[in-house]
């Protein structure tokens, strides 16, 4: 018998061995972690004995991504698209469910089997998405939004139905009754709105006094995460630890130190998801795996396609643009491991075959690796389909410019409004006559159309948008949005069009800048480097009164008055 660390040692290092192949042949790493746990898992080639101390590690995984997922939205972005996730997060588990029991009963299902394979068809993974849009670092860009908003949407549900579904293995056969499910709502609004109160009044001051300290900062970081996780996923909550996670990073994003958290936190997550990943290929079920495989194949084709199909045409109805539509698609042509749970469940109190266990496995196979090189190379196909994609798209899509360029020639395009954006809009307020903004935020373009600028709102990596703001005839295009994808597609797009423009892109990472180099921008600029550069120039004066007047200027803008 062998202890934890040995496992996991063997988990690691087969883990790190795959992923450096999969590298090679560029390959997403989800997928060599997938199959790690396959190859110990289902082909049995190592014995893992210490399976629910591994399950306790792969937690802290799924609650750290979670909680730097509500560092990274804010409250205010969420808001931005509550309305559209909702209405879609519902309306596409409506859709799924019905269809998919349908579908399920002309395939020779008994019924109550069949209600619990429409289940496990209709939920999407949370956690594979967001690993998936962060490693593109798409979590900020517009359909990334939306996708992170319908997923919890239908996390939510699922903790509905999970309980309901539970109730019944509990030996009584009984249905919780409405009693139940509201105290559950509420529960959810309370816990939202606590968490909404404290983010706005006391976490922001608490972060700022621990600031002084890295290592205290980082400490109490965790210990929010593990115990609002903790104690949603309580008997007396009785959610998730996902929600609980998420809820812990909403707290935190309104301090000005969020960023500083998420950059200290990242390693250690990406750390605690592989093990998630791995045990997630270990549980996979193969029984009878030839027999099922047609109708494996004809269940995830339904996923693959009949999911995003749903959810480009609510999407499309509710007025957005086709690409938006078409990328927020793909995040829902995939099953979760809560489908798999569901269907353990089933088989474990009588009501799901093995048959029907083995196919939701490979359905869950066959749609994580489709859907994730579906996700990662999605600008790839959606210019291949754009044209057929038109059909998803209104006419005069509510997804619009607020205004738009008109003639405009020899303008500067703003990519991006928040922080350092905003700060350059402001600098180059008096040459507003020739300056146009792109931003997805309607808070922000609203409040910039209202000051006057010509504001796009939309996505500036979707075609349509990048027209609106005639990047064919700016001079310059300067993009301050943290999404490499986007940089990347807005770089090319304008050299494509408009070579003589002159391209300027902020890095967030340091890794990003050759490649968007590559791409063809004039200039990569990173914020940190052009403060410390600022900062340098100023202290080569030798005369420390030159922060004098930098610093009243900034008291005047804050309205503060503090004694010297």
């Amino acid at each position: 018998m062998h202890g934890v660390f040995f496992d996991l040692t063997i988990i690691i290092c087969l883990a790190a061995i795959l992923a450096i192949i999969f590298r090679m042949l560029k390959q997403p790493a989800i997928l060599a972690y997938i199959l790690t746990g396959i190859i110990l898992g289902p082909l049995g080639l190592y014995a893992i004995e210490n399976h629910e101390s591994l399950t306790s590690l792969s937690e802290i995984g799924i609650t750290l991504l979670l909680f730097m997922l509500g560092l990274e939205l804010k409250l205010g972005e969420l808001r931005s698209v509550g309305k559209v996730a909702l209405i879609t997060g519902v309306g596409q588990i409506v859709f799924t469910s019905v269809i998919g029991f349908g579908l399920a009963i002309l395939l020779g299902i008994e019924p109550v089997a069949a209600l619990y394979l429409c289940i496990a068809l209709t939920f999407s993974s949370t956690i594979v998405i967001v690993k998936l849009l962060s490693d593109k670092k798409d979590l900020s860009s517009l359909y990334g939004k939306i996708s992170v908003g319908f997923l919890l949407v239908q996390d939510f549900f699922a903790i509905i139905a999970l309980i309901l579904l539970s109730s019944l293995s509990n030996g009584g056969g009984e249905m919780p009754g409405l009693l139940e499910i509201v105290l559950i709502l509420l529960k959810a609004a309370a816990l939202f709105l606590l968490t909404v109160f404290l983010s706005n009044i006391f976490f922001p001051r608490l972060v700022h006094v621990l600031a002084h300290s890295q290592e205290v900062l980082f400490l109490v970081s965790l210990a929010l995460a593990f115990g609002l996780s903790a104690f949603a996923s309580s008997d007396f909550i009785g959610f998730s630890i996902e929600i609980g996670g998420f809820l812990a990073g909403l707290a935190l994003a309104n301090s000005i130190e969020s960023t500083q958290i998420v950059a200290r936190i990242r390693s250690l997550r990406d750390f605690f998801i592989v093990i998630f990943f791995v045990l997630l290929g270990m549980n996979l079920v193969f029984t009878d795996a030839v027999a099922v495989l047609p109708v494996a194949i004809l269940l995830s084709l339904f996923v693959l396609l009949g999911n995003p199909f749903i959810v480009m045409v609510l999407l499309g109805l509710l007025g957005y643009r086709k690409r938006t539509s078409f990328l927020a698609g793909l995040t829902v042509a995939q099953i979760s491991e809560f489908s798999l749970i569901v269907i353990f469940l089933g088989n474990r109190i009588g009501h799901v075959p093995d048959s029907v266990v083995s196919t939701v496995t490979l359905v869950g196979i066959i749609t994580f690796t489709l859907s994730t090189y579906a996700i990662m190379n999605g600008d790839r196909l959606y210019t291949l389909l754009q044209v057929a994609l038109g059909v998803f798209e209104k006419s005069k899509p509510s997804e619009r410019t607020l205004g738009n360029a008109g003639e405009m020639k020899n303008h500067i395009i703003v990519v991006g409004a928040h922080r350092v954006g905003r700060t350059l809009i402001n600098a180059l307020g008096n040459h507003k006559d020739r300056l146009v903004v792109a931003d997805f935020n309607p808070d922000l373009t609203s409040q910039l159309d209202a000051d006057g600028y010509t504001v796009v709102f939309g996505d500036i990596a979707d075609p349509s948008i990048q027209e609106a703001a005639r990047i064919s005839y700016a001079s310059v295009v300067l993009s301050t949005m943290p999404d490499f994808e986007d940089n990347i597609i807005l770089t090319r797009s304008v050299k494509n069009q408009n070579p003589k423009a002159k391209v300027i892109i902020t890095a967030q990472y340091e890794e990003d800048v050759a490649d968007l180099y590559r791409a063809g921008a004039d200039y990569v600029a990173r914020p940190y480097e052009l403060a410390g550069k600022s900062l340098a120039r100023l202290l080569k004066k030798d005369d420390p009164s030159v922060f004098d007047p930098l610093r009243e200027r900034d008291l005047r803008k804050y309205q503060l008055q503090i004694s010297t």
